[in-house]
């Protein structure tokens, strides 16, 4: 059985963990352009693990610039097969308060101005996104989230919206009587690309802020955020730290249903498929494309 490899995707706090070794920056490659930074690679109790910036080091690339497809490209080049996102996130509710973790299953994707999919004209594929994380990865982080002694929901809905300005208050009540539970502006179409890539995905949703709802809280700013997130930090290291070997020692994870998505997702006839497509997709899809 081929070992798995974990990824991480979050800010750079996250990565300076205590106990990581033979640690390098790897330049990852991609045939869909320049990821967010170079690939942190290291082993954690002797299993290796991956930090990928998503903003790139020191917070340079906006939500909307964010070459997600070449992150998740390069990603599955270097071997990766399961990826934690570590996402920072307004509050939609009340329960959910600042400094909580929400593990969420959900997603409405209200974005507008990203590359969405690998593939495209000349090489067409439809993967289910009904269920849009990996039940088996949350499981495994609200399992951690608990021995680690974090504040941890298990189940919500994430709405991703474009960005980089926060919501209007309008907005925010909108996607409130939508039921959503955190918005944010990272994670599509980050999980689409995951699953097509055959990639385990799951999110671990750090509340900063109550977005602009809430009557009791000034609105939303920047500096507000940036003080629960160092207070995050912290607990998103210990997270890491714990999951890690959950994941690693996991003997179903070969079986996931995420590892097959493309099964029965490609459409296009192997005559009529574009041959530089092919070559483009070669890492994400060529499980598939060398049948």
């Amino acid at each position: 059985m081929a070992k798995g490899m974990l990824a991480i995707i979050g800010g750079s706090g996250v990565y300076n963990i205590e106990g990581l070794e033979n640690t390098r920056w790897v330049k990852a490659e991609s045939s869909f352009g320049e990821p967010s930074d170079e690939v942190l690679i290291g082993e954690l109790n002797g299993q290796s693990i991956a930090f990928l910036p998503r903003h790139g080091r020191g917070h340079k690339i906006p939500p909307s610039e964010i070459n997600f497809r070449a992150n998740i490209d390069a990603l599955k080049r270097l071997g990766v097969t399961d990826i934690v996102s570590v996402s920072a996130v307004g509050s939609l509710h009340e329960s959910l308060s600042p400094g909580m973790f929400v593990i969420v299953d959900q997603f409405i994707d209200r974005t507008f101005a990203r590359e969405k999919s690998f593939f495209g004209s000349g090489l067409v594929a439809h993967v289910s996104m009904a269920h849009p994380v990996c039940k088996r990865l949350g499981d495994h982080l609200h399992a951690a989230a608990n021995q680690a002694g974090i504040q941890v929901v298990r189940g919500g809905t994430y709405l991703v919206m474009e960005g980089p300005q926060f919501s209007s208050l309008a907005e925010s009540e909108l996607y409130r009587s939508w039921k959503c539970d955190v918005i944010g502006m990272t994670n599509m179409p980050e999980a689409k690309l995951a699953r097509e890539a055959e990639i385990c995905y799951a999110t671990v949703a750090m509340v900063t802020d109550y977005d602009c709802w809430h009557p009791d809280h000034d609105s939303v700013t920047v500096d507000a955020i940036v003080k629960v997130l160092l207070a995050n930090a912290d607990k998103a290291r210990a997270l890491v730290k714990t999951v890690a070997p959950l994941v690693g020692s996991d003997a179903k994870a070969c079986d996931c249903g995420c590892r097959s998505a493309l099964q029965y997702a490609i459409i296009t006839a192997p005559e009529a498929r574009d041959a530089k497509m092919v070559e483009k997709l070669s890492a994400v899809a060529g499980r598939m494309l060398k049948k």
